[in-house]
């Protein structure tokens, strides 16, 4: 299943660290920067236990004031120093951090813009956003939180082990006479926490998709009543996941205690151990061990157990970047991507001339689109593709744009084939207008140049006269400056269809595509439209996907696919004559025609 994909992977997967770890390497001298003040500070903390047993051995024993007082004065000088040395640390690491995140976010969405239509087709819109946004954040914590932090921890546990040694290695023993505890409550935690997150993950990702799923398609869940049992089905999935996280938190909620005890323990031990030892000894004088190393070992196993408090949350942090990491790389690694060529052949402008020669194209293996497609447009002609739903009109321009690879034949433009070409000149000089406009959410003067700096302002508003857009954009509360909103909600389809034409023509394409620009809009907008279109094949070579037949009766040549293949070719005329294909569709919306009009 898709949605499971979030849970695929291993706690720590050696080949994702040094992939991740790649990515620092341009920051290499601040991540060297990072560690060595990671290991000064971590060496401060245990310092201060050393500097106890100094006060308590050397002068309060002895009464020397003037001797605490110094040393008083250096564990404070110590705390300024490591909280100094620390704030230095979170900026470089959050330094570190945020400039990775920045990489890898514009590395992951220039591959995207690399890919093919074919990856776009099977991957849903929301898991990519998912990719370059939730799953980079959580290489961010990773970066500039987890892997510093996980060294951090892992030098104050050695710290400290090499000062209790150093300090009394009988009590040192004792200390670590409950460390196999320790390691055993330590793997078992490991264990059920990762079962848990796997889990938490999985229902999680279910949420996700349900919500997108049903958010989207909330119009026809209130068309049809099933508020009820779509929120019974959400209500469940919701359930499941906080129960799962419950349980998550139970394995934490164990785990720490038990960490706590394992400290106490440990203390008790230390206390009993060196208590009894005095109890015997002279001048209170413990086989050689004072009462400040007491004191000290103390606050050496308060420290000792607050690391590995932490590492428990870092094992958290690592888990989900590992998951995020590994989506991350299968999206880096699909090669989803047209082959291009290794020396592209440089085009000034296109004369316009298209020509397909046997071609085959199939978007899933051997199921054909496109059976052996050949036809010529010459320049400047207006050629319309017709046909039932599925015959392959869409194809043949999506082919023509090189958002896909055909399997067998040519394409040529300009006797050139289309293969050879770099794909970037081949859309500059060529334009399209779909029959679903896509605006974005910026003003009206932006949707039409697509931000192009090559386009002016005066290019942009000669260009909505042309179609005829002005009329309406200048009722616009500020004219071209008018925000459209998200896919252009404050107009009217017929609106966001002149927008369309304006932005083909202000780019001033010699090929021009239009994918069934008027099939979805009334009467009065079709007409609107259609006066814009003539001003807009005016010098043009002009591909035009018709669902209404009316519109393209003045074309130069009409091919008729039926079934991937193509049936007829002619002018409208020709093949009214010809009483195939053409002449039966034609006759069917002729008819559909006076029925609505005596309705």
């Amino acid at each position: 299943m898709a949605i499971e994909e979030d849970v695929i992977g291993k706690a720590y997967d050696a080949n994702l660290m040094r992939r991740l770890v790649s990515y620092l390497r341009p920051y290499k001298w601040k991540v060297f920067l990072a560690v060595f003040i990671t290991i000064v500070v971590s060496a401060l903390g245990p310092l201060r236990p050393l500097l106890t047993m100094v006060a308590i051995d050397k002068y309060i024993a002895h009464g020397d004031y003037g001797g605490l007082a110094q040393i008083v004065g250096i564990i404070i000088g110590t705390l300024v120093l490591q909280s100094v040395i620390q704030y230095g640390q979170t900026l470089v690491t959050a330094w570190i951090g945020q400039q990775t995140v920045l990489d890898l976010r514009r590395e992951l969405f220039a591959h995207l813009q690399e890919l093919s239509m074919r990856f776009f087709d099977r991957n849903p819109v929301g898991r990519l956003v998912t990719r370059i946004t939730n799953d980079v954040e959580v290489l961010n914590e990773l970066f500039s939180s987890g892997i510093i932090m996980i060294v951090a921890d892992v030098f104050v546990i050695l710290w400290i082990f090499i000062f209790m040694f150093w300090t009394s290695w009988k009590l040192s023993l004792v200390v670590l006479t409950v460390f196999p505890f320790l390691l055993i409550a330590t793997a078992i935690f490991r264990k059920k926490a990762r079962e848990s997150y796997r889990e938490v993950r999985l229902l999680v990702a279910r949420v996700n998709a349900f919500l997108n799923e049903h958010v989207s398609g909330m119009i026809t869940v209130q068309l049809f009543g099933g508020e009820a049992h779509t929120f019974r089905q959400f209500d469940k999935i919701n359930h499941d996941t906080a129960d799962a996280n419950i349980r998550s938190v139970f394995y934490y909620a164990v785990f720490y205690p038990a960490v706590e005890f394992l400290s106490s323990i440990a203390t008790a031990l230390i206390v009993w151990y060196g208590g009894t030892l005095a109890l015997g000894s002279k001048n209170g004088m413990i086989a050689g061990v004072t009462v400040g190393t007491l004191i000290a070992f103390y606050q050496f196993t308060e420290q000792f157990f607050r690391p590995i408090r932490d590492l428990a949350d870092k094992y958290n942090i690592l888990q989900s970047a590992m998951a995020a990491s590994e989506r991350i790389f299968r999206l880096l690694d699909d090669k989803t991507i047209l082959a291009l060529p290794p020396a592209a052949e440089h085009i000034e402008r296109l004369r316009g001339e298209v020509e397909f020669r046997n071609v085959w194209f199939a978007y899933n293996k051997e199921d054909y689109v496109l059976k052996d497609i050949s036809f010529t447009v010459k320049p400047g002609q207006t050629v319309a593709f017709v046909g039932a739903t599925g015959a392959g009109k869409s194809s043949i321009t999506n082919l023509m744009m090189r958002l896909y690879e055909f399997q067998r034949g040519e394409i040529l433009i300009d006797g050139k084939d289309i293969r050879s070409l770099d794909p970037l000149e081949l859309r500059r000089d060529t334009a399209i207008v779909l029959q679903d406009v896509f605006l974005f959410s910026a003003d009206v003067a932006t949707n039409i140049s697509l931000g192009n700096p090559d386009i002016p302002q005066e290019k942009i508003r000669e260009a909505a006269t042309l179609v005829g857009a002005d009329d309406f954009i200048s009722r616009l509360p500020r004219g071209f400056d008018s925000q459209v909103k998200e896919r252009g909600a404050i107009l009217s389809v017929g609106e966001k269809q002149l927008i369309s034409f304006a932005r083909a023509l202000a780019y001033d394409p010699s090929i021009l595509i239009l994918d069934e620009a008027t099939s979805s809009v009334d009467t009065e907008s079709e007409q609107m439209i259609q006066r814009a279109i003539e001003k807009l094949l005016k010098g043009r070579t002009s591909l035009v996907i018709a669902h209404r037949l009316s519109t393209i009766q003045k074309a130069d040549k009409i091919i008729v696919m039926h079934h991937g293949q193509i049936r007829e070719q002619g002018t409208h005329e020709e093949l009214l004559r010809l009483g195939g294909i053409y002449r039966t569709l034609y006759e069917l919306q002729y008819k559909e025609q006076e029925v609505a009009k005596a309705a």
